[in-house]
């Protein structure tokens, strides 16, 4: 059809944000319409464009939101209606993900469709054990089968007596329900019964759970911890490895739920930072970013910045739109002329350089008491300066200055307001499942988490990036368990991995 989009069967991989292949993620950006499982990663709906349609259409064992006819013909219409429609998968969309059943409708309703790979739990879970499903010292072979058949066949296509026999590595999904008869099955059909077997649960996340036993005993031993799916289970000689080469559950922060309360485009770089040492984040932002309200005088600040001797950035935002605003203005960088800039932490220094501009000043408390202690080393008197600040920042940076002699213009480049949206489900497993530690950026995060009016979970703790977000949670009546000494997010990082190793 001319007018047809077209659909992408897109492998979401197995968790881990960074298992997401490139063509992926590009897909995600593009799609008109995402149509996403239990499985995927929430943090991949971030992705998306803001006008793009999300249709939710989750699958658990036992709990099936939407029948796979209707996802089938959810995926045909959309696309036929000239949209771009991605049907994101957890793993790989071809194994045992019902991949070629979607991609054979979409082939007999005549509309173009892609399959984009993706790494299969049935790899990663086990390689995030530790345990490689290939080994020389053990196997040449590797054997993958579904542990849940569809019901309605009245047969069971795996043959157990073939499987029991055959050398090498079996990896089974889908199986927890029937762990018992599954291992039965295998002992029955002449498989030792002392045969190592691994279950890996949410595989290559800050939530994964590993347990280890034998054909024997293995299903006693997921009875008695209560293990749950989604999981991948691994049978054979190379889980012995797993003693060896353990690297993943060994971070510094693996088992530990954190929450990060910034706004949605700030959140990655906290996020990454925590997961890259195992923590499992739940991304649940507080507040967004919207322009001022005043955006005329906005606009006529910034292209007057070149008349300033100088600018003054306290936060990334300001940083960026600020820029963003000027470079729609003029397009060549010295149109800006020659003001001197200050920055007040790390961060913000950082994004100014990414514009290819210098920062003259950084005071070294992060705070904006020590920006004003930093320019009372400067003689400022007379001078004028342009405070490029959010339109809920303290006064102590304009009066500071001023009191020093500047002639002080306020340039309101963005507002915080309560973030209403929560497409990845995170306030929900929030509540559910609770956290080990809640972090807190900014005096707004704290002020908009605690409106949410949700249950501080039992024994969280509350982290705190400096001074005045601190006082802001003890005016809510909420300590925080600590602060970082150095006020940026690498500095709150080093705190939160030094509280959790003194608790440890």
């Amino acid at each position: 059809m001319s007018n047809s989009g077209t659909c992408y069967l897109v492998g979401a991989g197995p968790g881990d944000l960074g298992l997401v292949t490139l063509r992926a993620k590009e897909c995600i950006e593009l799609a008109d319409v995402l149509v996403y499982d239990a499985l995927s990663s929430p943090e991949l709906l971030n992705w998306t464009k803001r006008d793009c349609e999300k249709i939710y259409v989750g699958k658990r064992a036992k709990d099936h939101s939407v029948p796979q006819d209707q996802i089938n013909g959810i995926i045909v219409e959309k696309t036929k209606q000239g949209k771009n429609v991605v049907r994101l998968k957890g793993g790989d969309p071809m194994i045992f993900g019902r991949g070629g059943e979607e991609a054979a409708e979409l082939a007999e309703a005549g509309v173009p469709f892609e399959i984009v790979p993706g790494i299969s739990s049935t790899i990663a879970g086990p390689a995030y054990a530790g345990i490689p499903v290939t080994h020389r010292d053990h196997n040449t072979q590797l054997t993958i089968f579904t542990g849940h058949e569809d019901p309605t066949k009245g047969f069971s296509s795996v043959d157990y007596a073939q499987l029991a026999k055959a050398p090498g590595t079996k990896v089974f999904v889908m199986g927890v329900a029937r762990l018992r008869e599954i291992c039965a099955s295998f002992i029955e059909n002449g498989a030792a019964p002392n045969t190592p077997i691994a279950l890996i649960r949410w595989a290559t996340t800050g939530s994964q759970k590993t347990i280890e036993g034998t054909l024997t005993d293995i299903a006693d031993i997921a009875e008695r911890v209560n293990f749950t799916s989604p999981a991948v289970a691994v049978i054979g000689d190379v889980v012995k490895e797993r003693k060896k080469i353990n690297w993943f559950e060994n971070r510094p922060l693996f088992g530990k739920r954190i929450v990060v309360t910034r706004t949605r485009e700030q959140a990655g770089e906290l996020s990454k930072a925590l997961r890259d040492l195992g923590a499992d984040v739940v991304e649940l932002p507080t507040i967004r970013i919207e322009p001022p309200e005043d955006q005329r005088e906005f606009v006529e600040l910034v292209t007057h910045a070149h008349e300033y001797d100088w600018l003054v950035f306290t936060s990334p935002n300001g940083v960026e739109r600020f820029f963003d605003a000027f470079f729609i203005a003029f397009e060549d960088a010295r149109s800006l002329g020659n003001p001197r800039i200050a920055a007040i932490g790390a961060g913000t220094a950082q994004k100014i350089r990414e514009y290819r501009f210098a920062v003259d000043l950084i005071p070294e408390r992060f705070v904006a008491e020590g920006l004003i202690d930093a320019f009372k080393k400067e003689d400022i008197e007379n001078l004028t300066m342009l405070w490029v600040k959010a339109a809920e920042t303290r006064d102590v940076i304009g009066e500071g200055l001023t009191a020093l002699g500047a002639i002080v213009d306020n340039c309101i480049t963005y507002r915080t307001v309560p973030e209403t949206e929560d497409p990845t489900g995170a306030r929900a497993r929030f509540e559910e499942e609770g956290a080990d530690l809640i972090t807190f950026t900014s005096s707004s995060t704290v002020d908009h988490f605690f409106d949410l009016g949700i249950d501080w979970p039992e024994g969280c703790a509350a982290a705190s990036i400096g001074p005045v977000t601190s006082e802001t949670l003890r005016k809510k009546g909420m300590k925080p368990a600590f602060e970082a000494p150095q006020h940026d997010i690498p500095g709150l990082v080093k705190a939160i991995v030094k509280y959790f190793k003194q608790r440890a």
